[in-house]
């Protein structure tokens, strides 16, 4: 069990547990009153959408039955469960249901390892591949599901980077920020954070963040971006 300021999350059931990377996601994505998370998981970042912007509606959809079953049950311990919806469904079959664009945002922390070896537990392999949502269907899922100028926020390991802005410059769709990150300021960006518009933007904003500082402490950055949820 983690436990933030405001809520708790258990991680459980699911393959991909409770860590940095959606912590980091949660805190800097885009929002709106209507928010989609992709591969929900835990909700954890649903629940952090929720809590950063109370009028919004949290819908998080995950292809794991039992995925979508603890992030329900955290968000039903949460102060937000009445404002987040969890679906069990593909982004592919789950863009089938839905009448036209209809978000303001969408998150997601997507699979993204295309060509590692793979982990004989069937859930995890579909947690961290992307054989099940390729970088091509999350961003075409996203177009579709997305309003006009409205803003999907995604993150992943940097050497993804390029390969996803050429998705969406594909799609027609602008990257307008992008944060590399690394782990200390000696190391090589290993993470990136990127926010892409439905449609054409002149705003763009390419910055380098570091997560820790050289004696493992939290950096300023990484402090001031988490504090409303980390209790320590």
């Amino acid at each position: 069990m983690f436990t933030f300021k405001q809520f708790s999350v258990d991680d459980a059931l699911t393959a991909m547990k409770v860590g940095t990377d959606g912590v980091l996601l949660g805190a800097w994505a885009a929002g709106g009153k209507r928010i989609l998370d992709i591969g929900t998981g835990s909700g954890l970042i649903a629940l952090m959408m929720a809590q950063r912007f109370p009028e919004a509606e949290i819908v998080g959809i995950d292809i794991d039955e039992d995925a979508c079953r603890q992030a329900r049950m955290n968000a039903d311990s949460s102060p937000f469960g009445n404002r987040i919806t969890i679906v069990h469904a593909s982004l592919q079959d789950y863009v089938k249901t839905i009448p036209g664009a209809s978000f303001d945002s969408i998150v997601s922390n997507p699979p993204y390892f295309q060509n590692s070896l793979k982990s004989p537990d069937s859930k995890r392999t579909s947690a961290r591949h992307n054989d099940s949502l390729s970088f091509r269907d999350l961003i075409t899922g996203s177009k579709a599901l997305l309003k006009h100028d409205c803003t999907l926020s995604i993150i992943g390991p940097d050497t993804a980077k390029n390969d996803i802005e050429s998705e969406a410059i594909i799609n027609g769709m602008t990257v307008s920020n992008i944060v590399r990150l690394k782990t200390k300021s000696t190391k090589q960006p290993s993470r990136f954070m990127m926010q892409i518009v439905n449609g054409f933007t002149n705003e763009f904003s390419n910055t380098t963040e570091v997560l820790n500082e050289a004696d493992g402490s939290r950096s300023e950055w990484y402090h001031e971006l988490t504090k409303n949820f980390y209790i320590k």
